[in-house]
């Protein structure tokens, strides 16, 4: 979304409705984490023993300072003068490390598939995390409530993930009022509590943190665990930057979601120091009385905002990484007309709430699943820091001297997070790595399998030209009408042509023959969308560009020709489409066991039709088999 160039007089009203937009959309998660990280991170002292008074001013200087480096000083400053074309989040900032080192693949593409992969394992382990802490509020109010805690946790989250294919704009409006009033909720009732212990202040000097690390390195290993757990969500602010921009995201952040969280975790740290027994569920003993019930409804509507939030993200990964190739196609649904990011990918929203339901089954709370917890988005935001690192130092877009050393600082505390959340592997831990790996190695297949693919259809296709230039000299049989053509290289003939004249020896009056690239830019404009060339016999070459954020869309495409001179009803064409059946082969490149999985995911792939969005009754397929 744009906003107005000029802003004088502050910020307009456009990007203050933005901002506040922006505090339902990009900041739940993090905004949801008060319900669990300063309980989590205190737990290893309350187990070893100790001055809790100690702790808790050491605890509450790491979670301060934590959003002040990671958050404020990572994100909100430098990865968002990190965009492509104003895009954000990690497969945008793979595009733009490889574009400055004028490479692609290696070490950058791996880099950027670890940290793809692993955000798939942060949207199960979210939505489990969040609606769940939020649910154990009602054991607050009543201890009979426990054995409802998981059956309704799961009817939440079941539900959630059933209306996905309906879309969020029917009830998008709602999430920023709600968010806001969770934010300034937190805020106030951290602000009362802060005054049963002013002196909890004093958390604001990092001496507190640091002395913890240096005097028990052991126990704040383990209290790291839990302090990583108030930053996650906070590369949400980069990955949906593209939909709202850097200057309503600053806003919310330093304006609304910073004091709160900030607020919030002061006033526990305080309520814990003069009531050391509520350390086992800070955030919600903090309220008495009847306020607990409204309290615990607002968290959980505001759980399941923040996961919608991520689910979103999930189906936004997922099509950028369709895009660059990382992916088989799968069916993307666009659920608004006038947003272009709201999309629903049903392939990866079945296998997200399997993913959930199998870890709220089996963790079945909020503590026991942030063993889990952390794991994922830790190595998302290393892999975040390592590229931004690489960024900054070739592009210079700001000082050098201040923006490497502060990410080396940056890199140092997320690889101590890392070594902390590292311990959890054993305690459940093991569920994000297996996940991300699992993801990491489809990744590769697709990838191999594609290449070693193309090697073979290279070698056995003739090219393009000559053949056209062949039959111009002996023509067939002509028919009327326009033929479409799809194809993966432009300099070769389409095996789908090859089988046409082949078996039914006629071509048609007007040969259209399209290749569908996806650029290193997230959008591409109308005007700049199709280069268009005449060849032999009559026929158009047409490559048609897209965006690793769009969609591609071959009738689009072909109306964008008409200025060129192709003029084209792309309703009234026939498009020839190649089929190809996919067999075991013992010369192949790859492994037997890789081979089965190249072609398992070659079958689940989405058809041509859906994916270019082309229309259905307008196709002819033209089978062949061939083995990898």
């Amino acid at each position: 979304m744009q906003q107005d160039s000029a802003e004088p007089h502050g910020p307009s009203k456009t990007t203050l409705k933005l901002a506040f937009a922006t505090i339902g959309v990009v900041f739940g998660d993090i905004g949801t984490s008060p319900l669990y990280a300063m309980r989590e991170a205190l737990h290893p002292v309350v187990v070893a023993g100790g001055d809790l008074r100690t702790a808790v001013l050491g605890v509450a200087s790491l979670l301060i300072w934590s959003l002040i480096l990671i958050v404020t000083l990572k994100y909100v400053v430098f990865l968002m003068k990190a965009d492509n074309k104003g895009e954000g989040g990690i497969l945008s900032l793979v595009v733009l490390v490889e574009s400055l080192l004028r490479q692609k693949g290696g070490i950058i593409l791996a880099l950027g598939m670890i940290g793809a992969a692993f955000f798939f394992g942060d949207a199960m382990i979210t939505p489990a995390m969040s609606v769940l802490s939020a649910v154990e509020g009602l054991k607050v109010v009543n201890a009979g409530f426990d054995p409802f805690i998981v059956p309704l946790t799961l009817a939440i989250l079941v539900s959630l993930f059933l209306f996905q294919y309906k879309g969020t704009a029917g009830v998008a409006s709602l999430f920023a009022p709600i968010t806001f009033v969770w934010f300034l909720t937190i805020g106030i009732i951290g602000f009362i509590h802060i005054f049963d212990d002013p002196e909890i202040f004093l958390a604001f000097n990092p001496a507190y943190g640091l002395s913890m690390l240096i005097e028990r390195p052991g126990l704040a290993l383990l209290v790291f665990g839990g302090v990583f757990l108030a930053v996650t969500g906070g590369e949400a602010l980069y990955a949906d930057m593209g939909h709202f921009g850097p200057k309503p995201i600053r806003i919310a952040w330093l304006s609304v979601v910073f004091p709160g969280l900030i607020l919030n975790y002061l006033g526990q740290g305080a309520f814990i120091i003069t009531h050391p027994e509520s350390v086992e569920n800070p955030f919600f003993l903090m309220v008495e009385g009847w306020l607990v019930i409204p309290l615990v409804l607002l968290a959980t509507a505001v759980t399941v905002i923040a996961s919608q939030a991520v689910i979103t993200g999930a189906f936004s990964i997922a099509q950028q990484a369709m895009s660059l190739g990382l992916f088989p196609r799968m069916s993307i649904t666009h659920t608004s007309e006038t947003e272009h990011g709201q999309i629903y990918v049903s392939q990866i929203n079945w296998m997200l709430l399997v993913g959930v339901v199998m870890l709220v089954l089996v963790f079945k709370s909020s503590s026991n699943l942030a063993s889990a917890y952390g794991i994922a988005v830790n190595t998302s935001m290393v892999v975040d820091t390592i590229l931004a690192t690489i960024f900054f130092w070739k592009a210079r877009t700001l000082p050098r001297w201040f923006v490497i050393p502060a990410l080396a600082l940056i890199l140092v505390i997320e690889v101590l997070f890392l070594a902390a959340n590292g311990l959890k592997i054993a305690h459940g831990g093991y569920m994000p790595v297996l996940l991300g790996a699992t993801i990491i190695l489809l990744m590769f297949t697709w990838m191999r399998g594609r290449q070693a693919l193309a090697e073979k259809l290279r070698k056995e296709s003739v090219e393009l030209v000559p053949l056209l230039d062949s039959l111009e000299r002996r023509q067939p049989t002509r028919v009327a009408g326009a033929a479409v053509f799809l194809q993966t290289d432009p300099l070769y003939a389409p095996s789908a042509l090859m089988h046409n004249l082949k078996h039914n020896r006629v071509l048609h009056d007007r040969l259209v023959f399209i290749t569908a690239e996806t650029t290193s830019e997230p959008r591409i404009e109308n005007e700049e969308r199709v280069t268009v060339k005449q060849l032999p016999l009559g026929a158009w070459l047409v490559e048609a560009r897209f965006g690793y954020m769009e969609q591609p869309d071959v009738p689009k495409a072909l109306r964008a020709c008409a200025p060129f001179g192709l003029e084209i009803d792309p309703r009234q064409a026939s498009y020839f489409l190649g089929r190809r059946v996919i067999r075991m082969s013992a010369r192949s490149a790859l492994p037997f066991w890789q081979q089965r999985l190249f072609i398992m995911m070659a079958g689940q792939s989405s058809r041509a039709i859906e994916f270019f969005r082309i229309p259905p009754d307008r196709v002819v397929e033209l089978g062949m088999q061939m083995s990898v």
